[in-house]
């Protein structure tokens, strides 16, 4: 059986929800969507705006966010390439449950809801790749919850730093976010994170340098926040 791989510069390379498409329907979607730039601290849009678009995120990174009536924000997750955002909205026809705000310089393809529908219907097998995408939204959001209840701040702020130095096994890893984003994504003050961050300082797990916070010991990190080993 011939096993056909996408073609070198395929702008989807690695994207999960368009895996399973034949090259000619994946240039489609390429030609169909319309690629887009934001600069860091631009928002890609607000939680009720309409829902018209899909996001593929090609280059940086976006935190998806909900505002409180007080404007506290809490950051609900961080979004990488090859990942890909808005699709909740894309399927119910509703508004966005959410806000995204790029915190690094990105580039995106943005695939409308017209065209995203077209593809499903003419590709069933993209609901299954919207499926999983869904349902590791729902593990996630689970999983903050919980963390809520058994973490201490200190170990949500160790876990947040964990998980946006990824997979990386470089022996130091810089992250460009500032520590009020932090406390949003931790879902603690500002002082108190502050505290966490010096008290990890101490230990000689990271560093600050400026607006970033460079880690240095990841193992130490995870333990902290109760994590397996890798």
């Amino acid at each position: 059986m011939e096993v056909r791989l996408p073609e070198p510069g395929d702008a989807l390379t690695g994207v999960e929800m368009f895996a399973g498409l034949e090259p000619e329907v994946r240039q489609r979607v390429i030609a169909a969507a319309v690629p887009r730039t934001y600069r860091k601290g631009q928002l890609l849009f607000v939680e009720n705006d309409p829902g018209e678009s899909l996001i593929v995120l090609r280059r940086g990174a976006v935190a998806v966010f909900r505002t409180a009536p007080t404007g506290e924000r809490a950051v609900l997750s961080v979004i990488r390439p090859p990942d890909v955002l808005g699709e909740v909205s894309l399927l119910d026809a509703s508004t966005r449950s959410a806000s995204a705000e790029a915190i690094e310089d990105c580039a995106a393809l943005a695939l409308s809801r017209g065209a995203f529908m077209e593809l499903v219907h003419s590709n069933p097998r993209i609901l299954d790749a919207v499926m999983r995408s869904l349902g590791a939204l729902i593990r996630r959001l689970t999983e903050q919850n919980a963390d809520h209840v058994f973490l201490d701040l200190p170990g949500r702020v160790a876990k947040t730093l964990v998980r946006l130095a990824g997979e990386s096994q470089a022996p130091m890893i810089t992250i460009e976010l500032n520590q009020s984003q932090l406390a949003e994504m931790a879902g603690g003050s500002r002082q108190s994170v502050n505290q966490a961050i010096g008290s990890f300082a101490s230990r000689g797990w990271l560093r600050t340098e400026g607006r970033r916070i460079v880690v240095t010991d990841v193992a130490a990190l995870r333990r902290r926040a109760g994590m397996n080993d890798r």
